[in-house]
This record gives structure tokens, sequence and C-alpha cells, in this order.
């Protein structure tokens, strides 16, 4: 299994890229990791030579305010362009990248490809489930189309159903739409005509519509929608998660002497909550509906999240789970 690795891709890159594939790279023997870049700073970082990593030199790189499109287009010995053209010519089986979001979407479509029958590809997202130990559930779209029609919608339950059952061994994980409420009349003209395709859709379990308040509860295994609303439902826990570790550690911090060795008594458990919280430790975000699996971490991610996914991508590759889908959508097209 080999994976194409942008290692100049995000806010840490390559240092914390680096890092995190050389992680990966000693746990797991059976997959190659060419990291793709600066040639000079990756050997530095890099240390010692590994002997499932390699490297392939790229002069150029795709800045985070770099326009998608034109950067794709014009960028072509760019550290993501090369990477995604390796995957295209099938020298490498799956792209990561902790860089430009648009552009490796546009990269993942436009040099790629888009599996035959899929109308649009959606981002998929991994988060932690309060409803019981090491529970999660999925999120799809969170910010690959902003306007997206019922179609897409649909689409993006049958992929993420089969990500679920694929990878995480889900036997028959439920699907909700998500709504402003929880009856089959609710919400806008696109998910009203959305909740009666996912009725018809006989590769998924769905169970109707589900509210916001509900996800962390374990409401759905799959949640779908727009990636306008998914994007911003991804934006909001994260910060809230980081928001909740923020306000007890200061009521601890501000409160007197009590407060402070009810802390001490309190670290591990906070520790715990922190990392229940952390969806990062599930991986990145994939973008469904390509011919390989493109995955995108974190802009600002370390060395632990660049691990995590590299183990996702592990687990995708040794999964049947794209032959799976391509045959799906081929048979439904027809």
């Amino acid at each position: 299994m080999r994976i194409a690795v942008d290692a100049m891709g995000g806010d840490n890159a390559p240092i914390e890229i680096v890092k995190g594939c050389i992680r990966a790279a000693k746990e797991f023997s059976d997959i190659t990791l060419v990291l793709y870049g600066k040639e000079e700073l990756i050997r530095k970082e890099l240390g010692e030579n590994l002997p499932n990593i390699e490297i392939v030199h790229s002069d150029e790189v795709i800045l985070s305010e770099d326009d998608p499109v034109r950067s794709i287009r014009r960028k072509k010995e760019s550290s993501m362009v090369k990477a995604a053209q390796s995957v295209k010519n099938n020298e490498n089986h799956a792209l990561f990248s902790a860089g430009n979001t648009g552009a490796l979407l546009t990269a993942g479509t436009l040099i790629i490809g888009r599996i035959k029958g899929v109308d649009r590809p959606g981002l998929l997202a991994t988060f932690p489930s309060l409803a019981n130990e090491g529970a999660i559930f999925h999120v799809i779209d969170v910010g690959a189309n902003a306007d997206s029609k019922p179609l897409n919608i649909n689409q993006y339950a049958t992929l993420a159903t089969e990500y679920a059952k694929h990878v995480h061994g889900k036997n028959k994980p439920t699907v909700g739409l998500l709504n402003n409420g929880t009856e089959e009349n609710k919400g806008n003209e696109v998910t009203k005509a959305a909740y009666q395709l996912l009725k018809e859709n006989e590769a998924i379990h769905f169970i109707g519509n589900v509210e916001a308040r509900e996800l962390l509860n374990g409401v759905a295994d799959v949640v779908v929608t727009d990636g306008f609303t998914g994007n911003a439902v991804l934006k909001t826990i994260e910060g809230t998660a980081l928001s909740m570790v923020k306000v007890l550690k200061d009521a601890i911090m501000n409160s007197g002497l009590k407060s402070k060795l009810g802390g001490l008594l309190l670290k591990d458990s906070l520790k715990d909550l922190k990392d229940i919280l952390d969806y990062s430790k599930h991986g990145g975000a994939v973008l469904f509906g390509v011919k390989a699996p493109v995955i995108k971490t974190h802009g600002s991610a370390t060395e632990e999240p660049v691990y995590y996914t590299i183990r996702q991508i592990r687990d995708m590759l040794k999964s049947n789970l794209l032959e799976d889908l391509i045959t799906h959508f081929d048979t439904q097209d027809k």
C-alpha cells in the first residue's frame, strides 16, 4: 500500500508532517509513504533512512491563500499536484494533505477523477459520540459543496454507509438527515426532496430527520447534509470542544485553593474529556466519490493527527470499500 503525502501542505509543514509519517512508517511495515516536497527540507526532518519512506522532490508549493482551481492548473510542479498525479497514474494508491482544502478537492476531482455515477464528491468527517465509550458518527458533506442538490445528499448517504461498514465494521449503520426538526415535513425544499430520495434508497438504513442538538448523543451513525451546513457543524463541534475544556480549566484556576486542589484530583478526568472530544484521533476528512482515497487533515495538524490520518488511510486501503462503491454506482448508472 503506497500513500502519496503532500509534505509541504499545512501550517506546520514539513516538520510535523514528516514526524507523523515517521511514526506511522515505524508502526506499519505494510505501507510505503511517498513524501512530495522540497527534498532538502524533508531530509533534514527525516534524519534516519526508513525503508518505507520515499521522497519525490517538488519545487513548488500551493499556499493556503492560493486560488484552488488556478493553482492546480498552473502549479504543475507543486507537491500536491505531483502527488495527485501519481495516484492518477496508479503509482500510489491514496493522497493525503494538510494543505489548501479547495485545491485538494480540485485535485481529487479534476486529476484523480470522480467515480462513474457520482454527481459530486463530498467530504466525510468522523466525530466522537458521547453515547458510549469509543462510539463515533460520520457527517457528510462537511464542506466540499456549499450548494447541494437532493441527489447529492442521497448519494452521500450511500457513500458514508459503505464507509461505516467497511472501515468501522458497522453492520447496518443508521442514516439521519440533518434538519430543523424531526417531522417529515420539516426543512427547506432541498431537504424535503432529499428526504423522499433517502426513504427510497435501499442501500441505506434511513431513520428520518435528526436535529443538531442530538448529534453527539449518537442519534445516527451517519448524518447527511449539504456542505454549507456540514462545515458549520464541523466548526461548531470543534469550537465547542475547545471552549468546554478552557472553561473548565479557567473555573478551576480562578476559584481559589480548594478548586485548584480539586483540579489536581480531576486532572486525569479532564484529560480523558479532552481526548473524547478530539475528533482528529479518528483521522482526516475523506473526499468521497473519487477513484482513490483523498484525505484532508486540519491545516494546523501536528504529528499526532498526521499519524492517525495515515492509519485511517491504511484501514481504507485494506478494505474493499472503493471497489464496492464503484460497482454500486456503475450498476445504478445502467
